[in-house]
């Protein structure tokens, strides 16, 4: 099986898709959904409410019991996932930035790290020293190379673990509250960071509660509803306006509101 290149067919395809975790809870439920090539998607809603479900379901760590999901045409599945050629190809053309770097960084440097992906594609030495020197200057990593990822800030270990992902090239990045426990420097780095992949093409997902951040990363917002299901989609300036939606599904208390500085950026403010 070979994941087909066309740019008319949508990157994913979701239809009917429900999963329910072990236990029983409900992850997502009957969820319809088109992602296509290029767009910047956000995802919004409470906890619990789906985000980190559908991303983990995107991304083929888990698989849904119901419904049936595609990635560049093809079904996405566990026994697809089985199939060598449909393996190495999806994990190339897709990336997963987990909220907690912890969890993604394991080897003993930085270039270690990032020399990772490019050498389990089968990339030659020459390509994956240029490939891993390239994604290190982009990321403005160059001087903590040989240092090992567990003794690095939490920042830094952010942004290694992006640069870990984008040394593969993938065509799609999928980044689970990415500015989570972010100083403000490095959650600038990070936002300038996304809209210079998506001007290189990247199809970005990104699930977060950082609403400030919204506008600057997305081109629509999908906002779950606490049935686990897509309340609303649309342009995030105009969602984002629908404060009886936001309290609807729990994203905001009364006592929010927003405002702009100079015309330029909102800022969403809840008082205490």
């Amino acid at each position: 099986m070979s994941l087909a290149e066309t740019s008319a067919a949508p990157v994913f395809l979701l239809q009917g898709v429900t999963y329910r975790y072990p236990d029983g809870e409900i992850g997502v439920h009957d969820l319809d959904l088109t992602i296509c090539e290029q767009e910047r998607i956000v995802l919004l809603g409470a906890n619990g409410s789906g985000k980190s479900t559908l991303l983990r379901i995107l991304d083929g760590l888990i698989f849904p019991n119901d419904g049936v999901v595609r990635v560049f045409g093809n079904v996405l599945s566990e026994k697809s996932l089985t199939e060598e050629r449909f393996s190495h190809q999806f994990r190339r053309r897709v990336g997963f930035v987990f909220q907690n770097s912890d969890t993604q960084l394991f080897s003993s440097t930085v270039w270690d790290e990032i020399a990772f992906g490019p050498l389990h594609m089968g990339m030659s030495e020459p390509e994956i020293r240029q490939r891993v020197s390239e994604v290190l200057e982009l990321f403005g990593i160059e001087a903590i190379r040989d240092r090992p990822p567990f003794k690095l800030s939490g920042g830094e270990k952010k942004k290694v673990a992006l640069a870990a992902v984008m040394a593969t090239n993938p065509d799609v990045l999928l980044l689970d509250e990415p500015t989570a426990a972010l100083d403000p420097r490095t959650e600038r780095w990070l936002i300038d960071m996304l809209i210079q992949l998506a001007k290189f093409g990247k199809t970005i997902i990104t699930a977060t509660h950082n609403l400030d951040i919204v506008e600057e990363i997305s081109d629509r917002v999908l906002i779950f509803g606490e049935n686990h299901r897509v309340a609303a989609s649309g342009p995030p300036s105009e969602l984002l306006s629908e404060k009886d939606l936001l309290l609807r599904v729990n994203l905001i208390d009364p006592r929010f509101h927003k405002h702009s500085h100079n015309g330029d950026h909102r800022h969403y403010h809840i008082h205490d």
